[in-house]
């Protein structure tokens, strides 16, 4: 299953960004959710098999690219969405030749926070 998102706070390495953005899928998977979808409709548009999806979705989110939203389903469960968690990145070299990436992020609205902290807890129980 794909780990837990990380937070804005968290720096995913240059190494994790650049192979995440090396790869087809992920970019593929990356174009497609600039709004939430389900793995389910990430398989349809991207034409990408199930266990390739999630291996791809794992690799999204170590490198915090993608997040996880969770919902209730009103017949039982909960629906898992993913959506690209970036604006932009920009990878650079500074004086002592050393790359560095930045991640921006699109700033969290109330609701959005408030809900990952009901997601924490009740992974908890």
């Amino acid at each position: 299953m794909v780990r837990d998102s990380a937070s804005s706070e968290d720096s995913p390495s240059l190494q994790e960004i650049l192979d995440a953005l090396d790869d087809a899928d992920c970019r593929a998977i990356l174009r497609e959710t600039t709004e939430p979808m389900t793995a389910n409709e990430l398989i349809d548009v991207c034409d990408i098999p199930k266990s390739t999806l999630y291996r791809k979705l794992d690799l999204l989110s170590r490198a915090s690219l993608v997040r996880e939203q969770d919902t209730i389903n009103p017949r039982g469960g909960r629906i898992t969405r993913y959506e690209r968690h970036f604006d932009d990145v920009l990878i650079s070299m500074d004086e002592a030749d050393t790359f560095t990436v930045t991640v921006e992020r699109p700033p969290r609205k109330a609701d959005e926070r408030l809900a990952d902290i009901w997601s924490k807890m009740g992974d908890e129980l």
